[in-house]
């Protein structure tokens, strides 16, 4: 320990631990793939410094699912933050492989940093660049080596995966593909290909099990690689390293060689328990393009907030974003917002999410079956069909991106994220407005529209999604005004005018109501958004569903003046290295009058 580590950057930080003379408080000690070095709440007592492997960070908070925050990697520091700060761990850190720790007790490293100020300047660069990555709540940084594992008979993982490689080659990224053939080369090796490159994917074939142990210890984070048209083995994932499977740092790629939308995906879920799942058609280089995409975090995630006849904004919107070329690679939504990305994961084009919400929304009200309110003021047989007749029974597990919708429990008092299981039960519960459609009976748990508890679900996109994300706000318009209360002239008028298929006046109240984020959530769901579209929509009130022209051109035109003022494209809003250009935390925001 008595030299700079060969391959590691010749930093301040670097010679306080491996340079001739460390501070003699320093120890080292191994830290065995899967253990945890420090957990979320623990004293921060310890600066440390991982000499060799890599570890994980993971954060759990209350009503979320757990959330991977990054890889930290040889030659870099473990929880300064907290240390500096004098606060308890927010994160809790694992080793991803085998790893040696070095660790100098809090009061050493204040001494050595009063005695060499260059490591505290250095120490709050690198805060910086962790922080700006998510918004001020990563400390760590991108997976940067990848295991793709065949677990299917038959299939040919190193051509896809090769395929993948060019994709991101083009980005303007390096990585290299490394199979079978590197089963016998010294651990020294795999340190330097994963540091002459970008990006290192290792792959395994169906059969290759030897490699396979070895790829499921020495990656960052893992793909599963299986055939969509057959039945998943018995238990594809018990290769992988303990931190892989505990931590769900796992992800699931089903190719698909026959026409038609994937089905029967929900099974390979409850054999592997994957994050997240992925489908590809064989040979197709938009597919393989988009994983290039989630490698290299500059994948797209794209949020769409519920607000009623508002959310017809969304598809102008999306229009916008497709024509500048700008990938769609995750979808989620609340409400309306989620019946309309749930057409986007399904893979409809603009003409047919334009024929398919004409015909179940404009043409006639979907709120226009009511009934005696002693529940809802619909019985939500309208809704019912139209969600039978545009998205069947299909799973959520067969769409072809990934996808989810929000919904709130009345039950638990916290959203409910609905991410497996039938597609139309799921927009059934998300669009639920109290007091106007009945809620959703799960088992105990009454489940009402994701806009009561999260109406711009963008937190929920970053936990499952790194790269850039494209926030449809339609909810941040101007509200209910003294005139959306006007009552009716008279019964006899409000009927012949046709105006009681929007349902009266306290329609409008519920669904504002309902759809009313406060400013701390607001603030929040933004500061994670990279590029933030609020259409404005005041010609166009929530609950008039004949509004559909006027609403689209305004989202249309915000989306188009926002990608205006980028001096970038979206894929590149957030850097590999977590940093962020002038645009603060990648954040744009543009606003566009209806037409």
């Amino acid at each position: 320990m008595s030299e700079l580590i060969e391959g590691f950057p010749d930093t301040a930080l670097g010679r306080l631990f491996t340079g001739a003379h460390p501070p003699a408080d320093v120890t080292w000690f191994s830290l065995p793939g899967g253990r945890t070095l420090y957990a979320a709440g623990d004293p921060a007592e310890t600066l440390y410094f991982v000499r060799a492997g890599r570890l994980g960070a993971v954060r759990r908070e209350e009503g979320h699912e757990q959330q991977f925050l990054g890889v930290i990697k040889s030659g870099e520091p473990a929880g300064e933050m907290a240390l500096i700060a004098g606060t308890p761990h927010t994160a809790t850190v694992m080793a991803l492989r085998d790893s040696e720790i070095m660790a100098l007790p809090r009061a050493a490293f204040f001494a050595a940093a009063r005695r060499h100020p260059e490591i505290m300047a250095e120490l709050a660069r690198l805060m910086i660049v962790r922080a700006r990555h998510s918004g001020g709540r990563n400390p760590a940084g991108n997976p940067t080596v990848f295991g793709f594992v065949g677990v299917s008979d038959g299939l040919e993982v190193r051509a896809f995966v090769e395929q993948v490689e060019r994709e991101v080659a083009a980005i303007g990224r390096t990585a290299a593909v490394v199979g079978s053939e590197a089963l016998q080369a010294p651990t020294e090796w795999f340190t330097v290909v994963e540091q002459r490159h970008d990006f290192v994917l290792y792959v395994a074939e169906p059969g290759e099990a030897a490699w396979t142990e070895l790829c499921g210890r020495q990656v960052d984070r893992l793909f599963l690689v299986g055939k969509g048209d057959a039945p998943p083995p018995g238990k594809p994932s018990d290769f992988a390293a303990e931190a892989i499977r505990t931590h769900r740092l796992m992800d699931l790629i089903l190719v698909h060689d026959r026409p038609g939308r994937p089905t029967g995906s929900a099974a390979w879920l409850d054999a592997a328990p994957a994050a997240r799942l992925f489908h590809v058609r064989s040979g197709d280089r938009a597919d393989a393009a988009r994983i290039a995409r989630v490698i290299t975090a500059t994948s797209v995630g794209l949020v769409l907030s519920g607000g009623g006849a508002r959310a017809y904004a969304h598809i102008g919107a999306i229009r916008a974003l497709r024509e500048a070329g700008t990938p769609i690679d995750f979808v989620g939504g609340a409400s309306m917002g989620a019946i309309i990305a749930a057409g986007v994961a399904l893979g409809w084009d603009d003409a047919e999410i334009d024929r398919r919400i004409r015909k179940g929304f404009v043409e006639s009200s979907p709120l226009a079956d009511i009934a005696l309110p002693i529940i809802a003021m619909t019985r939500g047989l309208n809704v019912a069909e139209r969600l039978r007749q545009n998205f069947d029974d299909v799973e959520i597990a067969d769409l072809w991106l990934p996808y989810f919708c929000v919904s709130s429990n009345l039950t638990t008092g916290a959203y409910e994220l609905h991410k497996r299981g039938p597609l139309r039960n799921a927009l059934r519960a998300s669009i639920a407005l109290p007091g106007i459609l009945p809620p959703v009976i799960e088992g105990d748990n009454v489940l009402v529209d994701g806009a009561v508890m999260r109406n711009f679900p963008a937190d929920v996109m970053r936990i499952w999604h790194s790269g850039p994300i494209v926030g449809v706000d339609v909810s941040v318009s101007r509200g209910l005004t003294a005139k959306d209360m006007k009552l009716p002239g008279s019964l006899w008028s409000w009927l012949l005018s046709g105006d009681w298929r929007k349902g009266p006046p306290i329609v409008s109240l519920l669904m504002r109501a309902a759809t009313v984020s406060t400013q701390r959530d607001l603030i929040a769901a933004h500061e994670v958004t990279d590029l933030l579209i609020a259409p404005k929509l005041e010609g166009v009130e929530i609950r008039d569903w004949k509004a559909y022209e006027p609403a689209v051109e305004a989202g249309y035109k915000a989306t188009v003046a926002a990608l205006e003022k980028l001096d970038r494209p979206v894929t590149e809003l957030r850097h590999p290295d977590g940093e962020h250009g002038e645009l603060g935390h990648g954040l744009t925001l543009a606003v566009a009058a209806p037409g």
